[in-house]
């Protein structure tokens, strides 16, 4: 994993000093339930703004260079679903791209791909509160001085609209690739300490009728990326090491 993280930090470092002071870059990163794509988003806007904080010492006060900003606050709150036809259905599936508020999603994305200008304003994202299981509005600041954003999602290249135009709209596409079966055991190791599988057996009938159907349509339905990375079943990658407890 961290051969990878290297790689594609160093090479879009590079291709970001030609980027003029106006514009942001903008990455997104996708790929299926437990692939590992939150580890890798994390680790790679760490990264630069470590990079940042050594090449140019004193900037803007110590502020980051790097966001990192995860789709999940674009799930649709418990209201909503319940609103729904189907809203047993919808709370079942939550987590497919239905269930997420895509259009809103796009309007972030085409705000941040506005010029940067000396009267620009901070941008606020929505989080997710995994106690609440809600979406926090406005709680992801991206202040002026953020000119890289690495976007973290599962359909963040679906070839499938508001998704895919919000796709066109970053400047490189990544895709975490990693096989089903390591995917599905990851997804059972965190439904359980996260309280939301009581055992083995119920944490994998979670992934395989939710999490592995949301993943076959990612997968199925993927635009060209400019990035694949491998997931691959090593310590780095597991569930463990991305953060996973019951508050998350």
């Amino acid at each position: 994993m961290e051969d990878q993280i290297s790689r594609l930090v160093k090479q879009t470092w590079d291709k970001f000093q030609d980027v003029p002071l106006s514009k942001r870059y903008l990455i997104g990163v996708s790929g299926i339930p437990g692939s590992g794509k939150t580890t890798l988003a994390a680790k790679v806007a760490t990264r630069f703004n470590e990079l940042h904080a050594v090449q140019s010492p004193g900037t803007h006060h110590g502020s980051p260079l790097a966001a990192f900003v995860p789709m999940d606050g674009y799930h649709l709150s418990r209201a909503q679903l319940d609103a729904m036809p189907d809203p047993t259905t919808a709370h079942y599936r939550r987590g497919a791209a239905f269930t997420f508020d895509g259009d809103s999603f796009l309007g972030l994305v085409k705000k941040l791909r506005e010029p940067l200008l000396p009267e620009s304003q901070t941008v606020y994202a929505p989080s997710f509160d995994h106690a609440k299981k809600d979406p926090v509005a406005d709680d992801i600041a991206i202040a002026p001085s953020v000119r890289l954003i690495v976007f973290e999602g599962n359909y963040l290249s679906l070839n499938k609209s508001p998704w895919k135009d919000a796709a066109e709209l970053m400047d490189e596409l990544w895709f975490v690739e990693v096989d089903f079966e390591v995917a599905r055991s990851r997804l059972v190791y965190r439904h359980i300490k996260a309280g939301l599988a009581e055992d083995e057996d119920a944490a994998g009938k979670r992934a395989d009728g939710t999490d592995l159907v949301n993943g076959k349509e990612i997968v199925e339905n993927r635009l060209d990326v400019h990035e694949v990375v491998y997931s691959r079943e090593d310590e780095s990658w597991a569930p463990e090491k991305q953060g996973v407890s019951k508050q998350d």
